[in-house]
């Protein structure tokens, strides 16, 4: 498919005489064609940026969105701005596919310019770029639409028939290694296209709980989940730049966290790689140090502590949970961190030994636990690193 746009941003390209860009209609880069110029305005820095980053920032493209290209049906001049790092008047080819705006191609424009009759037939070659990324589209609704079942249903039949259709919509991607990535909260505008993430086979959004409700519960959101193709079991890097890519590329800047489910080949355990990729995150969530990528088989403790059905914390330390006694919990958790040892415990929290072990007798008081019983330990251990949950 790719290969189909480069060939007709080329023959736009020779049409014209001058170097095209194709994006789509969030201004994400598809393809362009050389530039062999030595006139150096010709890479202006908004074109630049464009072909180096592979999108335009926002200001830029709503300085484009002000000459009507989202309306327009036929070519559009847009003059230089040099304050706004135009050097060069463009002129837009609006990419549309049943009136529907897909795309864009960007063409530098100079005196005299293209003739109506090329200009026209740029816009029949247009036209037939709006027809597959349409089709694009359509495929990408069906394979997102198919991993949201897939990641939603249970267990059983349905489950299988998810699986199954999901396998149809990728084709030849079903049977390949794959990694799948949670990004935990997602924002509600955010809706991004496989295209624009390296290396990702489907991509769609789907509920997500997070901590923070009423009441300390859970607040409803939603996060992404993207399935990576990767190229070897033990190199995961592509799913983290895939993560990485879409964090910086979210509205608002870098938010929430990702996690990174160990790499399967095929489909048929998507729904156990996304409680690995989902668990990741909410210990990303919880533990700081995790995040904010976090791969599933670094998480230590936490893959077992997030399988734990959400629950009240243990009785015995409901009270050292409480908003006043946040300080006794941080040392406690710390002391059990450093494996008991008092030395380390305090460097770490920056405090003296003998303020570390008063500490610790008033979190014997209030819990009613021995912390020289292993047992004890273990209890309040796991207790603390729920609560973070």
């Amino acid at each position: 498919m790719k290969g189909d746009y480069q060939e007709l941003v080329d023959e736009i390209s020779a049409l014209l005489g001058t170097p095209a860009i194709l994006e789509n209609r969030d201004f994400g880069l598809i393809a362009f064609g050389a530039h062999d110029s030595d006139d150096d305005s010709a890479m202006d820095p908004v074109r630049t940026r464009s072909i180096l980053t592979r999108k335009s920032t926002p200001a830029v493209r709503a300085w484009f969105e002000g000459f009507g290209i989202t309306r327009a049906t036929g070519p559009v001049r847009i003059p230089a701005a040099p304050d706004a790092g135009v050097y060069r008047d463009r002129i837009c080819l609006p990419v549309r596919h049943r009136g529907v705006a897909l795309g864009y191609v960007w063409l530098l424009d100079a005196e005299p310019g293209p003739s109506h009759e090329r200009l026209s037939a740029a816009m029949e070659v247009a036209a037939r770029i709006g027809d597959l990324l349409a089709d694009e589209e359509r495929a990408g609704a069906d394979v997102s639409r198919e991993l949201r079942t897939t990641l939603t249903v249970e267990r059983g039949w349905q489950y299988d028939m998810a699986v199954a259709a999901l396998r149809t919509a990728l084709g030849p991607d079903a049977d390949g290694l794959h990694a799948l990535v949670c990004l935990a909260p997602w924002p509600e505008e955010d809706s991004p296209s496989p295209r624009a993430v390296p290396g990702a086979a489907a991509l769609c959004t789907v509920p997500w709980s997070r901590p923070g409700g009423p009441a300390g519960g859970h607040a409803a959101g939603r996060a992404l989940a993207v399935l990576v193709r990767l190229r070897a079991a033990d190199n995961l890097s592509p799913a983290a730049t895939a993560a990485g890519r879409l964090r910086s590329a979210a509205s608002g800047g870098p938010s929430g966290v990702a996690g990174i489910a160990a790499p399967r080949r095929g489909l048929a355990d998507l729904d156990i790689a996304w409680r690995e990729a989902s668990s990741a995150a909410r210990a990303a969530t919880a533990q700081p140090r995790l995040g904010p990528l976090a791969e599933w088989s670094a998480i230590g403790p936490y893959r077992m502590l997030t399988a734990l059905p959400p629950a009240e914390p243990d009785p015995v330390v409901r009270a050292l949970l409480a908003p006043s006694h946040a300080e006794l919990a941080r040392t406690a958790e710390a002391f059990l961190d450093h494996a008991g040892q008092a030395g380390r415990t305090a460097t770490a929290l920056g405090i003296h030994r003998q303020t570390l072990y008063y500490r610790l007798s008033r979190v014997e008081q209030l819990t009613g636990l021995d912390l020289d019983r292993g047992e004890d330990r273990l209890l309040l251990h796991m207790a603390l690193k729920v609560a973070r949950l």
